[in-house]
């Protein structure tokens, strides 16, 4: 199942993961905490925490178990290594303005693994409560396209366009492709930096925070059961909209939003 295809099916099977009805669940509308510029030795310690406290690894049991391949108790996971920051596409980019980057920090995400070697990424950002888990996904892309992008081009900044789920590197006033959504946007040899920047003002220079598009609940893609990730995205739904419904929906527990990726070949 794809990504696009299952974004109102991952909500309902994260409420039910955490025995929350779904139909109680409200729009992602909270106000977005700004994340950190950089990425200290103190964000990545109080992300560190947040990705080992007891509820939330009581939370990945549940999950790693989710389809019954092994139970919560058997499922003992553990988080390895150290969290790594994830980059997206900036909405002051796509707004043009003077000097901006063209990602920005959205979240902390740190590599969790099951007894039987499931492989899930925690999300962790900075919240009104503090440094919190507000996403838990399977797979290990945040990881992997980290490591092409230091490959394709060393010194370069890998992010994500959650829009049409692509993954680039850019640097030295190039952005390259990491994925076939990339390639597709850009082309196998990527692009300039100018054209990148009126490719997606193009595409989503109506959808940034503020617009109609955003008043109108569509924040985070989840405006219609029925809609596809691709097109209901706006820039600056990122991590702030997936934080906003992780928390309604679990509370001080801080986890929610399940998110299923499509199988690698």
């Amino acid at each position: 199942m794809t990504l696009r295809a299952s974004a109102a099916a991952a909500v309902l099977a994260a409420t039910a993961l955490l025995g929350i009805a779904a139909a109680t669940a409200p729009q992602a509308s909270a106000t977005p905490v700004p994340q950190p510029q950089t990425v200290t030795a103190e964000t990545r310690a109080a992300a560190a925490r947040a990705a080992s406290a007891p509820d939330t690894l009581a939370t990945l049991s549940r999950f790693f178990a989710r389809e019954g391949r092994i139970s919560p108790a058997a499922a003992q996971p553990r988080v390895e290594g150290e969290a790594i920051p994830v980059h997206y596409l900036s909405p002051d980019f796509v707004a043009g303005k003077a000097g901006a980057s063209v990602a920005r920090l959205e979240f902390l995400a740190g590599k969790a693994v099951s007894a039987d070697g499931q492989q899930a990424v925690l999300w962790t950002a900075r919240t009104e409560a503090g440094w919190q888990v507000v996403n838990i996904a399977t797979g290990d892309d945040e990881f992997r396209y980290a490591q092409l992008g230091a490959e394709k081009l060393p010194g370069g900044t890998v992010f994500r366009e959650p829009q049409i789920d692509a993954w680039y590197v850019a640097g030295g006033g190039r952005v390259l492709p990491l994925d076939e959504d990339a390639v597709a946007a850009v082309g196998s040899g990527g692009t300039t930096l100018g054209a990148y920047r009126t490719r997606v003002v193009k595409a989503y220079g109506d959808k940034l925070p503020g617009s109609a598009y955003a008043e109108r609940g569509m924040a985070g893609g989840f405006e219609e059961p029925s809609a596809s990730v691709g097109g209901g995205v706006p820039v600056g739904g990122g991590v702030a909209a997936a934080g906003a419904l992780a928390l309604a929906l679990a509370g001080v527990g801080a986890l929610a939003l399940v998110r299923r990726r499509t199988a690698e070949a």
